[in-house]
């Protein structure tokens, strides 16, 4: 795997979890909102799998956060 495709992968997950910290929402309630499994949700924090941009939607509109915050897009 590209080194740096690895390291996307890393800072989108830790971004993942970031924001589902502080959601203070279950994984478990997350998943079942837009559509998951709760395993899936914790393979988006782990790295171990990313969400589709369909699933990335969902779940910043739950989250109430961007994709800009979780890709880290700086929009000019």
């Amino acid at each position: 795997m590209n080194v740096m495709k690895e390291n996307l992968d890393a800072v989108i997950s830790e971004n993942i979890r970031r924001e589902i910290e502080a959601s203070g929402k279950s994984k478990s309630e997350i998943a079942r909102a837009i559509g998951v499994a709760k395993p899936t949700i914790s393979q988006y924090c782990s790295g171990r799998a990313q969400p589709t941009l369909a699933t990335l939607s969902k779940l910043c509109n739950y989250l109430d956060c961007s994709a800009d915050e979780i890709l880290q897009i700086k929009l000019k």
